[in-house]
């Protein structure tokens, strides 16, 4: 028996409580969770009907742990080493995954269990309950297929390591694998959340000259300030096309879109200079449509790239970011503003609308 945060209802909330969890065959891993991120994406999942793991489910993607025991076919890891899970599946086979593009998988399932086959992961009372994401981490125990982990080092704290499969490798890796950030370019990033502020600190890693935060929140502009923002502007107060254009002469070179409405891409455009890119990362809901003028975008000669996980590569880019933070040069510590228990998810989702607050994580099971 493992304890675990169910959601049985959409809506409903997270409800701690003991469930079943399988013994670990073929590529799997059995890990001991150390800390479990509270990423906006699982809230959805749990009150919206969206995306392929319906009620009962056990949510949670943002995992740091300890291996406690490895299926007969792994080859990757061995009990006691440390490691972060992230929700990009990869089937290491396909052409996508041959050419290092695991977040363009063509055969994500197959690092997924055939329940017909081989009964499901998690369990309650004899019947299978959903794995978030292939890894179900609000829970003391999580049971992945290996290509969803990466290994870490042992000195890497546990909360703030749990961060890098999603929100770090997404935001960082926007920066410096979608958009390949260049020293001297210009920099600005709308939506100074936990995705955003990493953009932040990729863009000032990669010599960016001028860094610019755009939020409708002052405490979500102070934290990116600390994270390395050179400029800031509250576009609930100002208009932040014309603020960005004026404070960079003329527009930026890359503008990151971390919200993911129709209303924030027509800015992005906007405050993108001649020739610029325009990075699509967040996607809030639906995101709505998108109008385009034809030939403003072609006598502007911009483009938009949209960009899942950061472009990102795990077993490449995750022992990066941890060596970079451990050099200090990648502040992750400044993204964890509380640590709960396993039974105060539901508080920990209220606390993140606080704009002084980055990211909530369990350490506690």
């Amino acid at each position: 028996m493992v304890r675990a945060a169910v959601v049985d209802v959409l809506g409903g909330g997270f409800g701690v409580q003991d469930i079943d969890l399988a013994r670990p065959e073929g590529r799997e891993v059995l890990v001991e969770v150390r800390a479990s991120g509270l990423c906006h994406t699982d809230l959805t999942v749990a009150t919206h009907a969206f995306g392929d793991f319906p009620p009962p489910v056990v949510l949670g993607h943002e995992v740091a742990g300890v291996v406690a025991g490895i299926g007969p076919h792994v080859t990757e890891f061995t009990t006691g080493d440390h490691v972060v899970g992230c929700l990009v599946q990869w089937c290491g086979g396909c052409p996508a995954c041959l050419d290092g593009r695991v977040h363009q998988c063509a055969r994500p399932g197959a690092t997924l269990r055939d329940p017909q086959r081989d009964g499901p992961r998690l369990s309650r009372a004899g019947l299978p309950l959903a794995q978030g994401m292939g890894l179900g981490g609000f829970a003391a125990r999580a049971l992945v297929h290996e290509n969803q982990l990466t290994a870490v080092p042992r000195r890497l704290p546990f909360a703030p390591a749990a961060l890098l499969g999603c929100g770090v490798l997404t935001g960082a890796g926007s920066v410096l694998n979608g958009a390949r950030v260049r020293p001297g370019e210009s920099v600005a990033v709308i939506g100074a959340g936990g995705v955003g502020l990493n953009a932040i600190a990729a863009a000032r890693i990669a010599g960016a000259s001028r860094v610019v935060a755009v939020d409708v929140r002052d405490g979500k502009l102070r934290h990116a300030r600390t994270f390395g923002a050179t400029d800031v502007v509250n576009s609930a107060s100002a208009d932040a096309v014309a603020a960005v254009r004026e404070l960079t002469g003329g527009g930026v070179r890359h503008t990151f879109d971390v919200v993911g409405v129709a209303a924030t891409t027509e800015q992005a455009l906007r405050m993108t200079a001649l020739g610029g890119s325009v990075y699509v990362v967040g996607l809030a809901g639906t995101g709505g449509e998108l109008t385009l003028s034809l030939p403003r975008l072609l006598l502007q000669q911009k483009a938009i790239h949209g960009l899942v996980m950061g472009s990102g590569n795990p077993r490449r880019d995750i022992p990066r970011y941890a060596d970079l933070y451990l050099q200090g040069r990648m502040n992750l510590d400044g993204l964890v503003s509380r640590e709960i228990g396993l039974d105060e998810i539901d508080a920990g989702y209220a606390a993140a609308r606080d704009p002084e607050v980055a990211r909530v994580v369990i350490t506690s099971f």
